[in-house]
């Protein structure tokens, strides 16, 4: 009977131990982190840009690109905003924030330690017969705590790597706040310098047109000119004059967006005018290829980081099924005094272990999941549109740029007949071969054309600014060698 008997008990330990190896796995397979992958594009991008120049024909992108345009004052401006735009300043504020939850999140990961400490003391005030019952009590206390939540079902580990992908996201932040610190310093100087040359040529022209309605007013108290003639020729330089007022206002209100923009005062002048300011020569750009602006504009980084997050969310969120294991320990001394009776001091420990699993709870983890899951889909459509606009961004200004160069060249061509025929209207009208009407009509058209040059001018140099911006600003946020299959740039399967 005793062979039957060892028989079946050697199938219950067999039994045992393949339950517990189940109940291991079981585990272990909740504690390994998530099968990963990078997100993927709703839309797949082309080879290169249908509007962009061969890289053979342009040089690399610079990352101090406003160096670029050969203004010492607009290089100036930048590097200033670099370090006192406020912009800027409260993106590094939010890194420090982001840091500061990562660094929280981690140290869930470990046990907390703390120290307890008391001190008692009790009198009975009863006789001494009665003491020996009721005795007085003196008692020192001293602990050391441990509590611990064993990370299980890995949800502590993924909640600590979704706060890191929120710090790699702040970081590029940062990245993308100067770019966009820089590119509107770029933006406001050159709209101010515009308005400031748009200035001088209105001046120039109202200055021509009073000179032109001093001669008409001339030539009326000769008899050689009508009252009409004089009104017109004023009122040409009266409409003249009307526009100057909003030339100023944009003068004024461009050096305090400037000032903003730099963290001084708005009443301070930031800029003086310059007379001799010559616009930048147009020069080549090479714009790359679209996949590269997964990795150089910040706006895309820091998306991409927030897929990885928000799907590192939704794993600590379904990881509140999975059981949790808690440990906990008190070790100390005590000193106890009994009445005139001192014990001696003596060592004392609690030592537990908690094991608690979700059974029901009416679908409040399901409705969680789910909601994470949503967030989770939400941030990878959110980087797949920005993808998206950001390729159409460099398609745009590429655009810009090469239409935008040949209206330049066609109105500098425009500006310079105008002009020859302005001299000439004006040489004929002194001799009396054309009427007033004919040579105010070229003063126009000379004013409507240089005006347009101008305006084109202002065009072509913003248009370079906008598309330094849609690059990225000349560097890549990760440069060759690092690994970019991150946890913050993938998302679960």
């Amino acid at each position: 009977m005793t062979a039957p008997l060892h028989r079946s008990r050697d199938v219950r330990m067999r039994a045992s131990r393949a339950a517990v190896a189940a109940l291991a796995v079981t585990i272990l397979s909740a504690c390994s982190a998530p099968t990963l992958r990078q997100p993927s594009l709703s839309v797949p991008l082309a080879a290169g840009f249908s509007n962009g120049t061969p890289p053979a024909a342009a040089p690399a992108l610079d990352a101090a690109w406003w160096d670029g345009f050969g203004d010492a004052t607009l290089t100036r401006l930048v590097n200033e905003a670099m370090s006192a735009n406020q912009d800027v300043a409260m993106a590094l504020q939010r890194v420090a924030q982001t840091h500061a939850g990562a660094d929280a999140q981690d140290s869930r990961l470990w046990p907390a330690v703390g120290v307890q400490a008391s001190a008692s003391r009790t009198q009975s005030g009863v006789p001494e017969p009665v003491k020996q019952g009721m005795p007085n009590t003196r008692a020192l206390r001293a602990g050391i705590d441990v509590a611990w939540e064993i990370d299980l079902a890995g949800g502590v580990r993924a909640a600590r790597d979704a706060a890191q992908a929120d710090a790699r996201a702040a970081a590029a932040g940062v990245s993308g706040a100067r770019l966009l610190m820089a590119s509107e310093v770029g933006r406001q100087y050159f709209v101010l310098r515009s308005a400031e040359e748009r200035l001088r040529i209105v001046l120039a022209l109202a200055a021509a047109q009073r000179q032109t309605a001093a001669h008409v007013e001339s030539r009326l108290r000769e008899g050689q000119a009508s009252a009409f003639d004089l009104d017109r020729a004023r009122a040409e330089a009266d409409a003249l004059d009307s526009q100057v007022p909003a030339l100023r206002m944009l003068v004024g209100t461009t050096q305090t967006k400037l000032a903003v923009l730099l963290g001084r005062n708005p009443s301070a002048r930031v800029v003086e005018a310059d007379n001799a300011f010559a616009w930048p020569a147009a020069r080549a750009i090479a714009a790359g290829q679209p996949s590269e602006l997964l990795r150089r504009r910040p706006d895309l980084v820091a998306a991409e980081a927030r897929v990885g997050a928000e799907a590192l969310r939704t794993a600590e969120a379904r990881a509140q099924w999975w059981p949790k294991l808690f440990l906990s320990a008190l070790v100390g001394r005590e000193d106890l005094r009994l009445n005139a009776l001192d014990l001696a001091p003596v060592h004392f420990s609690n030592v537990a272990l908690a094991f608690a699993m979700p059974i029901f709870n009416a679908g409040r983890i399901d409705a969680g999941i789910r909601v994470q899951s949503a967030r989770a889909d939400e941030a990878l459509l959110a980087w797949q549109k920005a993808v998206l606009v950001a390729v159409q961004e460099v398609e745009d200004s590429l655009l810009v740029r090469s239409q935008e160069a040949e209206r330049n060249a066609a109105l500098a061509l425009t500006v310079e007949h105008r002009r020859r025929s302005l001299l000439r209207a004006e040489s004929l009208q002194r001799e009396g071969q054309i009427d007033l009407l004919v040579l105010l009509d070229v003063q126009r058209s000379v004013l409507a054309s240089e005006l347009a040059l101008s305006d084109s001018r202002l065009q072509q140099a913003l248009a370079d600014v906008q598309l330094y911006k849609a690059l990225g600003g000349g560097l890549p946020m990760i440069q060759p060698g690092t690994d970019v299959t991150s946890l913050a740039a993938r998302t679960p399967q």
